[in-house]
C-alpha cells in the first residue's frame, strides 16, 4: 500500500527520494521566509541544529493548518561549519565564497524533518553527516562551479552530493539522503508505524 503525504518543500530531490520509495506525495511548498526566521533564531544564538529544526516544523506547520486531516512533511537542511550557519548560496559570487570557506575543512551536514497534522507537529527527527572537503585551488573550485547549472547551485548547499559534488570531499560519513536533503529510513520507519 502507497502511502500519501504532502511535501512542503519544492525540492525535486526531496521529491525523488520520496516517489523512489514509494511515498505519493503532493508538493505543496510552504513559501516560509527561511532569512527573517534564521536571523531571528541567530539572534537568539540558536545553533545550526537548532535552525533547522525550527524551519522544518515551521514549513509543516503552516501547510498542515490550512491542509487539514493530512500527513504533512518538512524538511531544512543546514551546514555547520564550526558552529557557524551556512545557507544555500543566492548568486555564484556567494557559492564561491561558501566553497573557500569549507576547502580543506570538516563540517556537518544537518537535515531536519518534521511531520505535521492540523497545525502542530506529531513526529521529528534530525540526522547529521561529516564531511571533510579537500584542499582545491581556486581555478577547481571555480571549474567545480561552471559545471553546476543555476538551478541545482541556488536549491541545495552549494553541492550535489549526488553529482559533481562527490568530488569535491576526501571523506564522507553518514547517510546519502540525509545529504541529499531527506532522512529516509527514519521517515519510511515512522509512516509504517502509523498504517
Amino acid at each position: 500500500m502507497k502511502s500519501k503525504i504532502i511535501l512542503a518543500s519544492k525540492s525535486k530531490v526531496r521529491k525523488d527520494i520520496l516517489d523512489k520509495n514509494n511515498i505519493e506525495s503532493i508538493v505543496e511548498p510552504s513559501n516560509v521566509d527561511e532569512d527573517v526566521v534564521k536571523l531571528s533564531l541567530l539572534r537568539e544564538n540558536a545553533s545550526p541544529e537548532i535552525i533547522s529544526k525550527n524551519l522544518a516544523e515551521l514549513k509543516a506547520n503552516k501547510i498542515s493548518a490550512k491542509i487539514l486531516d493530512k500527513v504533512v512533511l518538512g524538511a531544512d537542511s543546514v551546514i555547520d561549519l564550526d558552529g557557524e550557519l551556512i545557507s544555500k548560496p543566492e548568486n555564484r559570487e556567494e557559492a564561491m565564497r561558501i566553497l573557500k570557506k569549507l576547502n580543506g575543512k570538516l563540517h556537518y551536514l544537518i537535515s531536519s524533518v518534521c511531520i505535521s497534522k492540523n497545525g502542530s507537529m506529531i513526529w521529528n527527527y534530525t540526522d547529521k553527516a561529516t564531511l571533510i572537503m579537500k584542499n582545491l585551488s581556486d581555478l577547481e573550485l571555480k571549474e567545480y562551479l561552471s559545471k553546476i547549472s543555476d538551478e541545482n547551485l541556488y536549491a541545495y548547499n552549494v553541492y550535489q552530493i549526488e553529482g559533481e559534488g562527490r568530488n569535491l570531499f576526501s571523506s564522507i560519513e553518514g547517510d546519502e539522503d540525509t545529504i541529499m536533503g531527506l532522512p529516509i529510513k527514519k521517515i519510511k520507519e515512522y509512516l509504517n508505524l502509523q498504517k
